[in-house]
């Protein structure tokens, strides 16, 4: 064969070998390049998953923490309507004047009986224990649902 034949083929071959060479080097960085920026995103998206999950499990706790002081003042409350006819009966809690003369249209001194008068007041104190324990539950339920609504606007405007 002719020298010049062989160099030419010699640098053909060469070539095709660097110019396989670099393509296969480039495809290997191509795909480094990728799996890293694959990599990257994939430790982005735990993170605000992670982020996530620890603002929820932390506005869990607070709402928990709600509901059960709500509870316990809901028990609490119970004994209300008990405390305010024991005070009434122990001269420790006094009624205003207008609530004090609330049944007397409807019993007259004159006219009732002792037991008539003793019931009447009996249902009255009573039913003014249970007005205080509606108020006192009216007052813990909107506590509780302040309590909700401020909760959750420090979760909303807490950096993320």
């Amino acid at each position: 064969m002719n020298r010049i034949l062989i160099v030419v083929l010699t640098f053909v071959v060469w070539t095709g070998l660097a110019v396989g060479a670099g393509w296969l080097w480039r495809g290997d960085r191509a795909e480094a390049a990728t799996a890293k920026r694959d990599t990257a995103d994939a430790t982005a998206v735990t993170e605000a998953v992670q982020d996530a999950r620890a603002t929820e499990h932390t506005q869990a706790g607070k709402l928990a923490d709600i509901g059960e002081t709500h509870e316990k003042d809901r028990n609490a409350a119970e004994a209300v309507p008990d405390a305010v006819v024991a005070d009434l009966h122990a001269g420790n809690l006094r009624l205003r004047q207008q609530w004090q003369a609330c049944d007397a249209d409807r019993v007259s001194g004159a006219a009732a009986a002792a037991t008539q008068r003793h019931a009447a007041a009996v249902s009255r104190e009573a039913d003014f224990g249970n007005l205080v324990r509606v108020g006192r539950d009216a007052d813990d339920q909107l506590r509780a649902c302040q309590a909700v609504v401020l909760a959750d606007r420090e979760a909303s405007t807490a950096p993320p």
